[in-house]
């Protein structure tokens, strides 16, 4: 799986402060995946610059998978989602429902997030929070479905899962035990 790191931050940008979403985000598809980010960058909060490195690393690197983390607030210049709309080709809301759901269960702010997910040609684009522990509880939402889509993006059956859920364990040794 190629995979894609875009941090969205004026700040982060100019280094005024260090990027701490998109290594925390490294982090957690490092020890999920067993891979690498293939690319990782930051761009400040700027619609064409945003579009642009979204549109190259679909179109020329051939991501699988690309995750935007800041932008999605209702800040003036968070347009993580307006650009991320000009990019995409189809619309991949459930995920995006799933992370808004879990995030609503541990606060109210949730339900200012903008986040956008979908597909451009075969790359899957996920919107996440700036927020490094936002980002990776929002990650952690949509991980065991991840492999599972980006089977189904390259054409493939889908029934060969890199990821295993571990819940699975728990709902088999519930079952067992008969709960």
């Amino acid at each position: 799986m190629r995979i894609g790191i875009l941090t969205i931050s004026d700040r982060a940008s100019q280094g005024v402060y260090e990027d701490q979403s998109g290594p925390a985000l490294r982090e957690m598809i490092g020890k999920h995946f067993d891979e690498d980010v293939d690319l990782t960058h930051i761009v400040p909060d700027n619609f064409g610059e945003i579009k642009g490195a979204l549109m190259k690393w679909c179109d020329d690197a051939h991501l699988d998978l690309i995750l935007t983390t800041g932008g999605t607030g209702f800040a003036p210049r968070d347009v993580t989602p307006e650009a991320t709309r000009a990019v995409i080709e189809r619309d991949a809301p459930g995920l995006a429902q799933a992370m808004l759901a879990a995030s609503l269960q541990k606060t109210p702010y949730a339900m200012l997030s903008r986040m956008v997910t979908g597909i451009r040609g075969h790359t899957l684009i996920v919107n996440l929070p700036g927020s490094p522990t936002a980002a990776c509880e929002n990650l952690a939402v949509i991980l065991p479905a991840l492999p599972h889509a980006i089977e189904l993006l390259r054409g493939a059956p889908g029934e060969n899962h890199l990821y295993e859920n571990p819940l699975d364990e728990e709902i088999r040794k519930r079952d067992m035990a008969g709960e």
